[in-house]
C-alpha cells in the first residue's frame, strides 16, 4: 500500500502515483486530491525505498510506519504533547528501540511522524511493504 506513496523535494504534503507520462509523473495530493506533474528535475522518491538507520543496520521506512501504527493504535500522534527534543526522541525509542541515536536527527522523527499523521489523516493505515509480504510465499 505505502509504494505508491510519493514525497516530492521542495513540495509540501505526500502525493499518491497515478500514472506514468513520457516525461513525468502524474501525483495526487493525498490531502486534497489534487493532481499534477512532476518532471525529471524533481527529486521524487517512494516512502517504501527510505530507511531509518538503526544499530543494526537500516530499517524500512514501512517497519517503522508499521510500529508507530500499532503504538499510537491507529490514530494520529500529537507531536505538540510530546514536547521537546528529547522527549520526541524518547518516544521514537518506544517505537523503534535500536534506533542510530547518532545518525537519525530529532527533524527526521518530526518528518516521519508528520508523514504518518498525513497517511492516517487520508485513511492509509496499512503499512505492510508488499515485497516482504510476497517474500514468504516464494519460499
Amino acid at each position: 500500500m505505502i509504494k505508491g506513496i510519493l514525497s516530492i523535494t521542495g513540495k509540501p504534503g505526500l502525493y499518491r502515483l497515478l500514472s506514468r507520462g513520457r516525461n513525468s509523473l502524474i501525483v495526487e495530493d493525498i490531502a486534497t486530491g489534487r493532481r499534477m506533474p512532476t518532471y525529471p528535475h524533481e527529486r521524487v522518491i517512494s516512502l517504501a525505498d527510505i530507511t531509518m538507520y538503526t544499530d543494526h543496520g537500516d530499517e524500512p521506512l514501512p517497519a517503522v510506519l508499521q510500529a508507530l501504527c500499532d503504538k499510537a493504535e491507529g490514530k494520529q500522534v500529537d507531536v505538540k504533547a510530546i514536547g521537546g527534543d528529547a522527549e520526541l526522541r524518547e518516544f521514537f525509542g518506544t517505537v523503534l528501540p535500536d534506533f542510530d541515536r547518532e545518525r537519525v536527527y530529532t527533524t527526521d522523527i518530526r518528518k516521519l511522524l508528520s508523514w504518518y499523521n498525513r497517511l492516517v489523516a487520508a485513511g492509509i493505515t496499512d503499512f505492510a511493504d508488499e515485497a516482504q509480504e510476497e517474500a514468504p510465499e516464494a519460499e
